[in-house]
């Protein structure tokens, strides 16, 4: 297990090195996902999606991701409505819809990289090359690990994020090598 703290929204114990998924204090979550429920604001339904999600409550943070990306579409800045359309796109990928989370985040990505906002840019890169290693394209998810890292690293992100990016990254290859060793085969 990869260990990190202060991540995300504080509940990340760190990620399982197989699936790179959060690993996170469950009950925490629950907790804080009681506490959260009773607000109506825009940061308060993003917060809602990644709790439900990381319970694995994947139709309801469905429902509430599209009600977000409603929202911030209608009333929200354009970094609000990025960040809810990447959220998005990791409630699909839980979901297993993962040609549709990738082009949701490449989507993203385009945006923010065109707008010159590099950490939302890391962010999108981190869930689509999570998307892209889920769906077995361990090329694809070491390209975006990469380049998540060489934005983080520009941003001056300390050393535990970086090597949790860096561990996304040897992750990757090393699916990619078992791969190659089985078609060798």
């Amino acid at each position: 297990m990869v260990r990190t703290k202060g991540r995300g929204v504080g509940f990340i114990q760190g990620y399982d090195p197989e699936t790179l998924q959060e690993i996170v204090d469950r009950e925490g979550v629950y907790e804080r996902l009681v506490e959260v429920r009773r607000q109506r604001s825009f940061p308060a339904q993003l917060e809602q999606v990644w709790l439900l999600k990381v319970l694995g409550e994947i139709d309801e943070a469905l429902q509430i991701a599209e009600h977000a990306v409603r929202l911030a579409r209608m009333s929200g800045t354009r970094k609000d409505l990025l960040h809810a359309r990447i959220l998005h796109a990791t409630v699909n990928q839980r979901r297993g819809s993962f040609s549709r989370a990738e082009a949701e985040l490449t989507t993203c990505i385009e945006e923010a990289e065109g707008q010159s906002w590099p950490r939302i840019s890391a962010l999108a890169h981190s869930h689509r090359g999570k998307t892209r290693y889920d769906a077995g394209d361990y090329a694809g998810a070491r390209s975006d690990f990469k380049r998540e890292l060489f934005l983080r690293q520009e941003l001056g992100a300390d050393d535990e994020q970086l090597e949790v990016t860096m561990n996304f990254i040897d992750a990757a290859e090393r699916k990619r090598s078992t791969d190659r060793g089985i078609f060798a085969s």
